[in-house]
């Protein structure tokens, strides 16, 4: 019997029979993956984007194929319009007060709603309310509250000794885009007081103590550890509000359909006005298009020069990971 220096070593195994099964490339799964996001992209996206950078070049009614080519009419055209060079100048005053007073407001709203209120939940429950509300639905409710006989907003001017000017706020020229900018901010400051509050509830209290043991005082705290703790919400929040202004446009068109004379139209309003209403869909096009180009090159922009920091502090590689 063989013992066990002299039992010979046992034989490999054999490979099975027929056709060894290639391995899935990673990039296959990673196309198989995205493929549908991707013509999502395509179709909803892409293709709405060439449609209009196509039809601007033309001198088009919207009805059957454009034929009449007018090559950069349409733009210098735009860049001569006055309704034009008025929304951008109405789109800047609401970005303007946006930033000067909607976002301060809720970021103060936010940190009251951080210190320990009694019912602070239902407090940012009622806040967050408006936010839910579609934008049709807000437009409807403050028709009513403007409305010049019956409205809420008369009355409440009446009763303060102000006689009807509650009634004229949507009607004056003068008045109508501050009167926007009332319903903007009362649609969307819970919005952005949610955003600070998540954003402060993510900066340790350890901070905060320490800097009381220091001496230093709620302000100080606020300044110097609150407020820069909370850069990167502030900058995101900025972002969407003047996003948001750029593209504004279901709002005002229940609201005050960009009237009265065209005092409170947008860029968006101008749009439609002259695609669905006049028929010009070159030219609603081309407005179309600068409205894209106007929102790509602030978002780039704001990317490369302001979100740059928070952008690079978010990404991770493999090997950061090992």
């Amino acid at each position: 019997m063989l013992t066990d220096e002299r039992r010979p070593a046992p034989a490999p195994p054999q490979p099975p029979a027929g056709p060894v099964p290639r391995r899935r490339r990673p990039w296959a799964t990673v196309a198989l993956f995205l493929s549908p996001a991707l013509v999502l992209f395509a179709v909803l996206v892409l293709a709405p984007i060439a449609i209009a950078a196509y039809g601007s070049f033309f001198d088009w009614n919207g009805f059957g194929a454009p034929s009449n080519f007018v090559g950069l009419e349409n733009f210098r055209r735009l860049l001569t319009d006055e309704v034009f060079a008025g929304d951008l100048r109405r789109a800047l005053l609401l970005v303007v007060l946006s930033l000067g007073i909607q976002l301060p407001f809720s970021l103060a709203l936010a940190m009251l709603l951080n210190q320990p209120l009694r019912g602070r939940r239902a407090y940012r429950m009622l806040f967050f309310t408006p936010y839910v509300l579609s934008e049709v639905v807000t437009a409807v409710l403050f028709t009513m509250i403007f409305s010049p006989n019956q409205g809420l907003a008369n009355h409440i001017t009446k009763l303060i000794g102000l006689g009807d000017l509650g009634a004229t706020w949507l009607a004056d020229p003068d008045t109508v885009m501050y009167s926007l900018f009332l319903v903007i901010s009362w649609k969307y400051f819970g919005f952005h007081t949610i955003l600070y509050l998540a954003g402060r509830q993510g900066i340790p209290q350890e901070l905060h103590d320490a800097a009381a043991i220091d001496g230093a005082g709620p302000w100080q705290a606020f300044r110097r550890i609150t407020l820069p703790l909370l850069g990167p919400t502030i900058r995101i929040s900025v972002f969407l509000s003047i996003l948001g202004t750029i593209q504004l446009f279901d709002m005002v068109w229940v609201l005050t359909g960009g009237g009265p004379i065209r005092s409170s139209e947008t860029l968006a309003v101008t749009m439609f006005q002259e695609g669905f209403k006049r028929y010009h869909v070159g030219y609603a096009s081309a407005i179309s298009m600068a409205i894209f180009l106007i929102s790509l090159t602030f978002g780039l922009l704001y990317q490369r020069f302001v979100l740059r920091r928070d952008l690079e502090g978010a990404i991770t590689t493999i090997g950061d990971q090992r």
